[in-house]
C-alpha cells in the first residue's frame, strides 16, 4: 500500500510537473509574438502604439469628404489599404487643409494623405512619399465669361484654396486672389457670380461641374505630383510607405481604387499636357 502511494504520488508529480512546462512555453510563444508586433510598430515611430494616424481635409471631394460622420474618399481609401500593408489600424483626423503640413512637421500627425502637391517649400518642412497620383492646376469660369486662356487671367480676380499650391500660380497673373477654405466653396462661389475665375484640379472641377455647377473649364497650367507627407525625422515609416505605395501600384489595387472614387485611373503621370 505504501509503494502503490509513492507510485501515486510520483505520477500526480510528472503531470504537474508537464502542464507547468507547457503552460510556460505557451507564455514564452505569446509574449515572442506580441514583442514581434511591438517591434515592428515601434520601428515606425507612430505616435499611438498599433495606429496609423494621418490627416485629411474632408473638403476636398472625391479625395476626401464627409458621409455623415465618417470621412471617405480616394485619399481615405489609399491611407487605409497603406496601413492595411502595414499591418496597422487607419486612424483619419479631420483637419483644416492649410495647417495640415505644420501638424505632420509637430507630431500631431504621423502622415498626411491629403491631396498634397510636393512643391519645394512644402519639402523644407516635410518629407514626401512617392506620387499616389497626379494633378495639376486648371482654369475654370462661369459660361458667359469673357477669360478664354491664361493670358486673359491678368489683372483679374482669382479665387484659390488658403494653403494651397494654387495661391502662387494665381499670383503668376494677378495680385487679387482671394482665399477661401476649400476648392468647393471658391467653385460654389465663382458660380454665384463672384470673382472672375478659380483654379483648381481637373477633378475637383469636373466634379462640382456633374454636381451642377454652371462653370467651364478654360485650360490646363500644368502637371503636378501628389504625394503624402511624413515628419522629416521619420524615415522608416517614409520607406515603409513607399514601400507599399509600389506593392498598391504594381498589384493595380492604387488604379482600382482610383477608378473607384475618382472615376478615372489618375495614377500614372501623363507623358504630355493635354
Amino acid at each position: 500500500m505504501k509503494k502503490l502511494k509513492i507510485t501515486l504520488f510520483i505520477a500526480i508529480l510528472l503531470v504537474v510537473l508537464a502542464a507547468c512546462g507547457s503552460e510556460g512555453e505557451t507564455d514564452s510563444s505569446t509574449e515572442n509574438q506580441t514583442g514581434d508586433n511591438q517591434n515592428a510598430s515601434s520601428e515606425y515611430g507612430l505616435i499611438e502604439e498599433g495606429k496609423l494616424i494621418f490627416a485629411a481635409s474632408g473638403e476636398f471631394m472625391p479625395f476626401s469628404y464627409m458621409e455623415g460622420t465618417e470621412m471617405v474618399g480616394y485619399d481615405i481609401a489609399v491611407a487605409e489599404a497603406i496601413a492595411e500593408k502595414l499591418g496597422l489600424e487607419a486612424v483619419p483626423q479631420k483637419a483644416k487643409f492649410s495647417g495640415i503640413v505644420t501638424g505632420v512637421n509637430e507630431g500631431r500627425y504621423d502622415i498626411a494623405v491629403a491631396s498634397h502637391t510636393v512643391t519645394e517649400e512644402r519639402k523644407e518642412k516635410v518629407n514626401f512619399s512617392k506620387a499616389y497620383y497626379y494633378s495639376g492646376p486648371v482654369i475654370y469660369t462661369r459660361p458667359d465669361s469673357e477669360i478664354q486662356s491664361a493670358e486673359d487671367l491678368q489683372g483679374k480676380e482669382i479665387s484659390v484654396s488658403r494653403g494651397s499650391t494654387y495661391v502662387d500660380t494665381a499670383k503668376e497673373y494677378t495680385d487679387n486672389v482671394p482665399q477661401v477654405d476649400s476648392d468647393v466653396v471658391a467653385l460654389q462661389s465663382l458660380a454665384s457670380g463672384h470673382h472672375d475665375a478659380v483654379i483648381t484640379d481637373n477633378i475637383t472641377g469636373k466634379t462640382a461641374i456633374m454636381n451642377g455647377l454652371e462653370i467651364e473649364s478654360r485650360g490646363q497650367l500644368g502637371v503636378s505630383e501628389q504625394a503624402i507627407a511624413v515628419n522629416k525625422e521619420n524615415e522608416a515609416l517614409l520607406n515603409a510607405i513607399n514601400d507599399a505605395l509600389q506593392e498598391l501600384k504594381d498589384s493595380g489595387e492604387l488604379a482600382k481604387l482610383a477608378e473607384e472614387w475618382v472615376g478615372v485611373d489618375i495614377t500614372q503621370e501623363p507623358e504630355e499636357l493635354e
